[in-house]
Formats: structure tokens, sequence, C-alpha cells
């Protein structure tokens, strides 16, 4: 319950700070331009509303709704949310939307991207001001990888060492090194000293990220390096250092394997109903070689941990406050163009499938609270927000946009008629999808 209600938090936090800056680029521009705001919510308020107030001698009311689906500024003289095509039957009013030039409109609707956009570039360039940048080059990770059958089947083998793919060199473990695998023609890997070349088929993204075990993953010699006392590797007296050789008859080539075995084995003991279960182990001590029954409960928590990423050489970046601005801001273009690419496969039927909700989105927060991750959530959920609503769809800020150019190419506005038509009809698409990606989540969660 307390991991649900810290996670809860950062994500009403975030999503909270990312919608009042959003609905304050279109009010900033707005008001820029000398149109009118009526109103500015936190969250929408259908029938009532949390918290509301107008200052004195102010055009604006700003209030917090019940509903936590975003929010909104009512833009007087404009076919929204908020309104539609019978409430502008009134003669034109110099400070209306409808009245200004369709450059200041377009302004008005780019406004809310535009600040969404900027927030993460400056929250990245902050976070690399605050706590640098610091992993592990995959050239430093000596042990090389472990790859699953499917990579296997490419030609990888475990051990390799990961270079470069279409001779850009891969330097991080991270969704970019993935990615760039998968479009490549040609991976590069170093395997025993030598240069390889591994030659890639077409493969899919999205289906080598739910790869169970993982497609890659950096290789964990199955070496105990450390023991949790009153736990089961405790109990049965295993040692830092021992080398764990075979679960069940079934030979370890690393540690990975060996989580890998126990999480068969966790499976397997849910099925049949079990609360405790044992499993054989080999492993060996200065060379000598010995076979042991571990008792533990479902969980397979044996209590030890692995040598593993401390081994390796680790790459630490520090920035100044002004260095750190440029490398926010590639850091953020380049979030962007990760998520852009990655969008194609949301119009599968896997990814239809794997799209979440609110669910989903508060589990990429950690568990305990983590103001690092909790900022670097925020930008990224900042850059998709930004994106999302630039999309021409009816409803969003690119759908206006949208319309808008429309406007300026054709020289004549669409009938406000339509435009109450492709906002009714925008808001039921969004709901719809809003709709479906909480009952994914609502599915995951029961099975």
């Amino acid at each position: 319950m307390e991991t649900f209600l810290i996670r809860a938090l950062q994500l009403m936090m975030s999503l909270s700070l990312l919608v009042i800056i959003h609905e304050g680029g279109h009010f900033l521009f707005a008001r820029l331009f000398k149109v009118r705001v009526t109103k500015f919510y936190l969250f929408f308020d259908p029938w009532f509303s949390l918290f509301k107030f107008k200052p004195k001698n102010s055009e604006t009311e700003y209030g917090v709704g019940w509903l936590p689906l975003g929010g909104y500024v009512q833009i007087a003289g404009m076919v929204d949310e908020t309104q539609d095509a019978e409430a502008l039957k009134q003669p034109e009013q110099p400070w209306e939307f409808r009245a200004k030039p369709a450059w200041q409109r377009l302004l008005i609707m780019v406004g809310g991207v535009m600040m969404n956009f900027l927030l993460a570039l400056f929250i990245y360039s902050m976070i690399l001001f605050k706590w640098g940048d610091q992993y592990v080059s995959l050239q430093d990770m000596t042990y090389g990888m472990e790859f699953n059958e499917r990579a296997e089947e490419i030609g990888f083998r475990d051990g390799d060492i990961l270079l470069s793919a279409d001779e850009k060199p891969l330097e991080r473990f991270n969704g970019d090194m993935l990615r760039a695998i998968t479009e490549a023609r040609v991976v590069k890997v170093n395997r025993g000293g030598q240069e390889v070349e591994v030659f890639m088929p077409e493969v899919s993204l999205l289906d080598i990220a739910k790869d169970d075990p993982a497609f890659v993953e950096p290789l964990i010699p199955n070496v105990v390096d450390s023991v949790v006392p009153g736990r089961p590797f405790a109990e049965i007296g295993i040692q830092q250092g021992d080398t764990l050789l075979a679960v069940n008859g079934a030979a370890l080539s690393s540690y990975n394997a060996f989580i890998n075995k126990l999480a068969e084995l966790r499976a397997d003991a849910e099925e049949a109903g079990q609360k405790t279960s044992n499993f054989s182990l080999i492993y060996s001590r200065a060379g000598v070689r010995d076979t042991i029954a571990v008792q533990t409960d479902t969980l397979y928590m044996v209590g030890a941990t692995s040598k593993a990423l401390a081994d390796y050489k680790l790459t630490k970046l520090e920035y100044g406050f002004f260095e750190s601005f440029p490398a926010g801001i590639a850091l953020g273009v380049n979030t962007l163009k990760g998520y852009v690419n990655d969008m194609k496969y949301v119009f599968t039927k896997e990814g239809a499938k794997s799209v979440g909700g609110f669910g989903t989105i508060g589990s990429i927060f950690p568990s305990v609270w983590d103001w690092h991750r909790f900022w670097e959530m925020t930008a990224f959920l900042s850059i998709i927000l930004a994106f999302m609503n630039i999309l021409p769809i009816p409803a969003l800020d690119g759908g206006h946009v949208l319309f808008l150019l429309y406007e300026i190419i054709a020289r004549r506005k669409p009938s406000d008629k339509f435009m109450e038509y492709a906002q009714m009809g925008g808001m039921i698409l969004l709901f719809g999808l809003l709709i479906w990606a909480n009952f994914n989540d609502v599915l995951r969660f029961l099975f």
C-alpha cells in the first residue's frame, strides 16, 4: 500500500506540474495578444470544482477541478471542449480569440506544446547540473553480454562485447542501444578479442522488448558477491566467492541464468499452489564441487548478490551551470526522437495491446521517493505530452493547428458548425483511447 501511495503521489505531482505549465503556455500567449481568458483550471470541473477564486479586477477564474484527467483554459471566442458554436453566435468582440489574426491564434494554440518541450529541456539540463551523468560504457563491460535464444539464432554469442550498429558506436546499455540494434543491418561485436559482424534480419523493437529472458542484458558472472544473513543461502552456508554451477541439474553459465531459472521455478510453484519449495544447487568453492538442497518460499528470494557492474569502470560526466544547457537540450531532443520513432509500433496489433493508462504511467515512478528519478520521469512525460498534443487530432492542440494552417493556406476559416462537430468527434476519440489504455491496465493487473 505504501508503494502505491508513493507512486500515486509522484504521478499526481508530476502531471499537475505538466498540466499547469501546458495550460500556462496557452494563457501566456492569449494574454500577450490581449485575448480574454475566462477560466484557468487544473483538472476538469463538470458540475462543481474543489477550489476556485477570481482575483479582484481579473477576467480569469482560477480553480482546481475534481476530475484529474488534465486541465484547461477557457479562451473567449474559441470552439473547444469548454464551449461550442452556440456560444459564438453573439457579435465578434476585439478581445476574442476568433477576432485575432491567424498567426496569433496559431501561437496561442502551440503555446502549451512549446512550454512542455521547453520545460523538459530545462529539467534535463538541471538534472545534469545537479547530478551529472554516469554510466558504464558497453566497451568497459568486459564480461560482455548474455543473449536469449532469438539473439543467438541471429548470430550473437554470450560474452560478445557490443561495439557498433551500422558503424555508429554503441555507448550505453539502454533503450537507444536496443533501438539501434533492431534498426541496424550490421552489428559489430568483440568476440574473444576479434571483431565480428552480426547481420541483422528485420526485427521489431516491440517484439524483442517483450522477450523473457531478455534479448540482451549485461552478462553477470555466476559468482556470489555477498550473502544476506537469515536468508536461504546464508542458512545453507553459501559464502562470498562461491560459484553457482547448476540448479536441478540444469547448468548455469551466468548469474543471469540462475535468476531466470529461479523465475521458472517460481512460476511452477505458483501454478501448483505451493507455499514453499526445494531445489538442488551445485556450487563450487576453491575448486571443490558440492550439491546442496535449498528450501525457499515461492518468491525464491535466496538472499544473495553477485559480482556485476560494480566490477566495471564507471564513466562520470559533470556539468557546470551553463554547460548543462546544451547537454540537456541534446538529451531532450534525443529522447523526443526515440519516442517519435517508437510511435509506429502503436499502430500494430501488439502495439495496441501495449498501450497503458494511468497505472502504466504510475508504474514508471520509483517505489521509494527519489528526486533524481522523479525529475527524469517528469521530463520524459513532458516530452510525451508535448508530442501527443501536437498530433493533428481534433480536440488536441494539433487539431486546432491543422485547421489554422488550412485557414492560412485557403484564406478562409472552417465554419463554426464544422469546428463544433470536429471537436465533438475528437473528444469521443480521445475518451475512447483513454478507456482503452486504462482497460489494458486492468487486464494486466488481473492476468
